[in-house]
């Protein structure tokens, strides 16, 4: 694996253009994600043109980008902070080209960014965010393979227990991205790609459920639950895990069980699972 997809030479001795996995991930996520956003609300009668759904992703993604970078600044300020350097401090900050998002950051501002959008565009905020659902868990698996690319959000070592005849599961990451500089030539779990795995079930998941006809709000529910399950267990497996509590609480599987528990709450209190009643043909 090699963080960098191409790598361009520049004349007059500047630093070379270099092409990341990291970023076209997040670049393809994007264009899916306006393609898939644009027919979900027009299968769903929302009144937005293809320019609001350009709008929206204009204005949130940079916000949401901005959220999980500040998250994970937050959780890992010693790994950013130079003493008596603010300039140094701040390019550590916005360095998001080497890793470091964590994702309950972006899909925090990501809530508050379709509240504000939806009351801008006076559209129901859960259709819009049903719409918007696959889109989101879709990006996040794309996300996990430009991780992957990039050597972080990686795993712990298959350790001793682990069957050997799954030893080929193991990987060793490239010299000088975070998951060698941790564990060298020792082979880890590559989590990254078992959640990447995941994410795309859950993704299959909501766009067999989206013609269902649940109530609004269901499938955007459904993704929190789905996607905080599947994050409270694969963080067992993270070796480069947020502390809320070093050693004792994971910051990931708080943020998990809470959004768990209020999203999956939401579903039963309000019924969501129950489908839209299909009025009868009027008679002749």
């Amino acid at each position: 694996m090699n963080p960098i997809l191409i790598e361009i030479p520049m004349p007059f001795g500047w630093p070379s253009l270099q092409i990341r996995y990291y970023g076209l991930m997040y670049v393809i996520a994007i264009l899916v994600g306006i393609y898939l956003t644009r027919r979900e609300c027009a299968r769903k009668g929302l009144p937005l043109t293809l320019d609001d759904i350009l709008d929206f992703v204009l204005i949130t993604v940079p916000v949401a980008i901005i959220g999980a970078r500040l998250y994970y600044v937050a959780f890992q300020w010693a790994n950013f902070y130079v003493p008596g350097d603010l300039g140094k401090t701040l390019l550590n900050i916005i360095a998001i080209w080497e890793g470091g998002l964590a994702i309950h950051g972006g899909i925090l501002a990501g809530l508050l960014m379709l509240w504000v959008y939806s009351r801008w565009k006076r559209v129901s905020l859960w259709q819009f965010a049903d719409a918007v659902a696959p889109s989101m868990i879709l990006g996040q698996a794309l996300g996990r393979f430009g991780n992957f690319m990039n050597g972080d959000a990686y795993g712990v070592p298959l350790g001793p227990e682990w069957p050997p005849w799954l030893d080929w599961v193991g990987v060793v990451y490239k010299e000088g991205t975070p998951g060698f500089q941790q564990f060298g030539y020792i082979p880890t779990h590559p989590t990254m790609l078992y959640e990447m795995f995941g994410d795309l079930v859950i993704f299959g998941v909501l766009m067999w459920l989206r013609k269902k006809d649940f109530q609004d709000g269901f499938i955007a529910s459904l993704y929190m639950v789905l996607y905080s399950f599947l994050r409270f267990w694969m963080e067992f497996l993270r070796a480069d895990a947020l502390w809320l509590i070093p050693d004792v609480l994971r910051a990931a599987q708080v943020i998990s069980v809470i959004l768990f528990l209020v999203f999956g709450a939401f579903i039963l209190v309000k019924k969501l699972y129950v489908r839209k009643a299909i009025a009868a043909p009027s008679g002749s």
